[in-house]
């Protein structure tokens, strides 16, 4: 699988206004990730949501401040950049992107293509917005996808969990681990994951979501 495979980390930037659950966390798994895919020789591709002050490309009812520019991910502050303890080192690819998946208008198709990639490692924010989005984007394009859990985030838990479900009932090759897992899996170690039997196999209602998110997210008894 190693040579084979890219981690690409969604929009994990400076951006504070959403207010994301558990970004420490996130980070933190983020950081342990990225160590391991390095130690495995795995190109690491950053994503970055970018809205220009100048309003130039941006979305149709794009939030605006008073004075009219972007209120995200506004390209004349510091909140675009890559958080500064998971920041890109000179080898890793960064795409810059004007919409929510990956892959609407970039290049990031073309490098991993490039680099022969077929297995996705993915993880990131929103976790039912930009993430969700490149994760079917990426599904259409044939890629294996193995999405990271706990590297995800929504601005509330409701959100997280009902994108999680979504993608886990209509991603077919879907695989879901946290970061202990899939770090045991690129050290060729015992490991678990989720992936779906059957489509739409975690049909949710308001009443039971939170219990079928739990089975989406089992992890190993320690973890």
């Amino acid at each position: 699988m190693k040579n084979q495979t890219a981690l690409v980390l969604i929009d994990l930037q400076k951006e504070s206004h959403f207010g994301l659950d558990s970004m420490e966390k996130v980070v933190q798994n983020a950081k342990e990730l990225i160590e391991a895919c390095r130690a495995s020789n795995i190109p690491i591709i950053y994503t970055k949501q970018i809205n220009r002050t100048d309003r130039i490309g941006l979305s149709v009812g794009e939030p605006l401040k008073d004075d009219g520019t972007p209120y995200y991910y506004n390209n004349g502050t510091d909140q675009i950049e890559i958080l500064d303890e998971i920041k890109p080192e000179t080898d890793d690819v960064v795409i810059d992107k004007y919409r929510w998946s990956a892959f609407y208008e970039t290049s990031l198709d073309l490098m991993l293509r490039n680099l022969g990639v077929k297995d996705l490692i993915i993880g990131g924010v929103v976790t039912d917005g930009c993430l969700m989005t490149s994760v079917f984007d990426a599904y259409f394009r044939d890629y294996n996808i193995h999405l990271v859990h706990d590297i995800c985030s929504a601005s509330n838990e409701g959100a997280h969990m009902s994108a999680m479900a979504t993608m886990a009932n209509w991603v077919y090759n879907l695989k879901v681990y946290n970061t202990p897992n899939i770090k045991r899996k690129l050290q060729g170690e015992e490991y678990d994951c989720w992936g779906a039997e059957e489509a739409d196999s975690m049909q949710f209602t308001p009443e039971n979501l939170r219990e079928k998110y739990k089975s989406l997210t089992l992890e190993r008894k320690g973890d």
